[in-house]
């Protein structure tokens, strides 16, 4: 095992440290979370390797025999009246070919009421984007490691402008059976604008997670860690809304510390009764806790709780996060086995 975790190590620092974050990218909602297993994981959870064939969407090298004939549906009611869900199915050729898996990622902005420059009402407008994605798993001959890659063309309208792109993710999973350990690395996004909205072309929102988790000897609970946007170091930003002002009306800015940007990248989830036909998961999403709370106020951001239930060949499953004490969400799956 030491072997493969240093390996993994070596690729991770060998990437280039770049990328984009909120805001300075666009197609932002290709890195939502895939599935309300993920969401209530704390998000991002990129080291399940069995049945379940949304994980895929998020880590081609999670793709396996265990997601045949798998479909699921899940959906979520999102911020700000803002819905999306994935659909995602797999098919296994044979086993020289071994398994395909496609993919569909949807999100709908809602309805808008437009106006001119003058504050003449234009009418209503609407703004939604969707990404279809082909994958497929290879298990490298004698080893245990698994290379996995999503090819994904994306479509999104805003308004009376259009955009088509095209983007590549790349999954690398080591699993150490005898442990029963698992650790990943996924580099997402990577592509292009073929069409552009008004002819200026922007950054794809690309994205490098790292990934560990393992089922204890004794308990039936696997735990998760994730380090997450790791093509970019400061992931902080000062909230002005942080600033302190002293008695003589000096106003100090938030300072993010060292300590808190590398806590900003860590994602905490476990599972309990993770193959079992009742499960329990919990996450922590440090990110969003410290950019989301409220200064004095205990509001619990960053917190995701779910449930997953299997009935035969029907799995149930749903997830409540908490954002901010004014929102939160919910998330709703369901996986059908049709074979």
């Amino acid at each position: 095992m030491n072997k493969g975790i240093t390996s993994f190590f070596l690729m991770l620092f060998a990437l280039p440290l770049f990328g984009q974050l909120g805001g300075e990218s666009t197609y932002q909602f290709l890195n939502l979370v895939s599935s309300p297993r993920q969401a209530a994981l704390g998000g991002k959870i990129i080291t399940n390797f069995d049945y379940d064939v949304t994980e895929a969407l998020y880590n081609p090298a999670s793709i396996n025999g265990e997601m045949h004939n798998q479909l699921a549906v899940n959906y979520s009611s999102y911020l700000g009246g803002i819905s999306y869900g994935t659909a995602a199915y797999a098919y296994t050729w044979d086993r020289r070919v071994q398994t395909f898996h496609f993919g569909i990622t949807y999100i709908n902005y809602g309805t808008f009421d437009g106006y001119d420059v003058n504050g003449v009402s234009t009418g209503t407008f609407s703004g939604n984007e969707a990404a279809i994605s082909l994958g497929y798993n290879y298990n490298i001959p004698y080893s245990d490691f698994y290379i996995g890659a999503n090819l994904k063309i994306i479509t999104s309208l805003l308004e009376q402008y259009n955009s088509v792109g095209g983007a590549l993710d790349i999954g690398i999973m080591y699993i150490n059976e005898d442990l029963d350990f698992h650790a990943a690395l996924t580099v997402r996004n990577f592509g292009t604008q073929f069409t552009t909205y008004a002819g200026q072309n922007e950054p794809l929102p690309f994205e490098v997670n790292f990934g560990m988790s393992q089922t204890l000897e004794n308990v039936p609970l696997r735990w998760h860690l994730t380090l997450e946007n790791l093509q970019q170091w400061p992931i902080g930003v000062e909230n002005p809304a942080r600033a302190t002002t002293d008695l003589d009306g000096n106003q100090t800015q938030e300072k993010v510390s060292f300590f808190n940007n590398a806590l900003r990248h860590l994602i905490l989830g476990a599972e309990l009764f993770p193959q079992g036909s009742f499960s329990l998961r919990l996450g922590y999403n440090f990110r969003r806790s410290e950019e989301l709370r409220i200064v004095d106020q205990r509001n619990f951001s960053g917190i995701s709780v779910g449930v997953g239930l299997r009935l035969n060949k029907i799995r149930f499953s749903y997830t409540h996060a908490r954002y901010t004490s004014a929102s939160n969400t919910s998330f709703f799956g369901l996986q059908i086995d049709l074979q």
